[in-house]
């Protein structure tokens, strides 16, 4: 590779926190998931790459896959700087925030103003068995063991024919899978894995792949997803969650991590870059997209955001509303359908929808997800002083005590650094 015209380096004298372009890449993903959720939900019909792919997959998916990856490189990275405590929090803050706020403005303002739209009046909407309360209680930790509808109001546009999908926000099927990730990551910090056992990651990664192997063998086509999409198991908080995409999403949540924990010896080339783009190309039009496209995908990624160009890497760094766009832009485009947008064709209805969710979106930042973030760095009051204690009790500071006034009163002498 070294010798080969295009090497520019390995990942880890590349890659820096402060100068990448992951920011941009997160907010063409989450865009991308905008464009493709457009078509189910106002047109009643997947986006063109399912039907292109051979119904492999589509743009959503594809982006949501995109997402794991990057976040697993990211976030393994966390997992191995902090404590276990800290890392939690942090994801948490990340996460629950953003969310708890999308669901607010949905069940309390959306929703009812649609509601309102429908029926000329407000009256039942907050005492429907499948109001908004129960809603929250069903969604607040991403379960979604309620349902997807606040008050029927979904099940009303899909009977006018305006709205083709049930749920308010579809897009959050993906969180609690996202979570699940997390979790895995803070119990391989917890067992050292990701500083003593790093080999444990990509052998996780290669079983997943059998799997994902054998499944493709058993579909109905060589370029179909598997015939079994139903199996499902039921995790404790987050409720069931589906057998395929516990497999497929951790498949290339782990690629992501461990490019990140095999940084050293992973080649950035730009040829190689190319020969994944190809590959990718190739499985989604012939298939295997699941087995050879998705870790060219992974590759292929983050060769871009150590690669584009620098201005790249200056959009999304200090306001990322990547995560805002993706918990908003469901429930904005179900409202759009609902109001009749669809009728001035596909250009003007995403034009519409992008612009309400990056307002949405930039809210979302602003007054929710950075605030939340600001607190980063906060420990619990009984946790503060538990550490003051094991730090007055350690040996270091018990000899420091016992130390003579005049001995302690001894400063060394400087010394200088070339």
């Amino acid at each position: 590779m070294r010798a080969l015209p295009g090497y520019r380096g390995t990942l880890a004298e590349l890659y820096s926190s402060r100068a990448n372009s992951f920011g941009v890449l997160r907010l063409v993903l989450a865009s991308s998931v905008v464009v493709s959720h457009m078509f189910p939900i106002a047109w009643g019909h997947l986006d063109p790459l399912w039907k292109h792919s051979g119904l492999q997959t589509d743009i959503g998916k594809m982006a949501v896959v995109g997402f794991f990856v990057l976040s697993g490189f990211m976030i393994t990275g966390s997992g191995a700087r902090t404590t276990i405590g800290r890392f939690a929090w942090h994801r948490a803050l990340r996460i629950l925030p953003g969310l708890w706020g999308s669901l607010l403005v949905s069940a309390l303002l959306i929703v009812p103003a649609l509601y309102y739209y429908l029926h000329g009046t407000i009256h039942g909407y907050l005492h429907h068995p499948g109001g908004p309360v129960s809603y929250l209680e069903g969604t607040w930790n991403t379960s979604i063991s309620n349902g997807w509808d606040i008050s029927g109001v979904m099940a009303e546009g899909r009977n006018r024919g305006t709205n083709f999908d049930p749920g308010v926000n579809g897009a959050l099927w993906s969180l609690k899978y996202e979570i699940l990730c997390y979790v895995m990551v803070g119990l391989f910090a917890v067992g050292g894995v990701l500083m003593r056992a790093r080999k444990l990651v990509p052998l996780l990664c290669g079983a997943l792949l059998v799997l994902i192997v054998n499944d493709w063998l058993d579909a109905p086509g060589w370029r179909g997803i598997p015939g079994d999409m139903g199996s499902a198991v039921n995790v404790p908080f987050l409720g069931a969650m589906s057998n395929h995409f516990l497999i497929h999403l951790g498949f290339v949540f782990l690629i992501g991590a461990t490019f990140n924990l095999y940084r050293e010896r992973l080649p950035i080339h730009d040829g190689l870059a190319a020969l994944s783009a190809l590959v990718l190309a190739l499985t989604l039009h012939f298939g295997g997209v699941f087995v050879f496209g998705y870790p060219a995908f992974a590759y292929l990624l983050i060769w871009l955001a150590l690669r584009l160009p620098r201005p790249f890497q200056k959009i999304g760094r200090k306001r990322d509303y990547s995560y805002g766009i993706y918990i908003y832009g469901f429930t904005v485009e179900q409202a759009l359908a609902m109001l009749g947008y669809a009728k001035y064709g596909k250009p003007v209805y995403l034009l519409a929808a992008m612009a309400g969710t990056v307002v949405l979106a930039a809210l979302s930042w602003h007054l929710v997800e950075s605030p939340a973030m600001k607190m980063k760095n906060w420990t619990p009051r009984i946790v503060r002083r538990i550490k003051a204690r094991s730090a007055a009790a350690s040996p270091a500071a018990q000899a420091a005590a016992e130390q003579p006034q005049g001995a302690a009163e001894q400063k060394p002498s400087p010394t200088v650094s070339a």
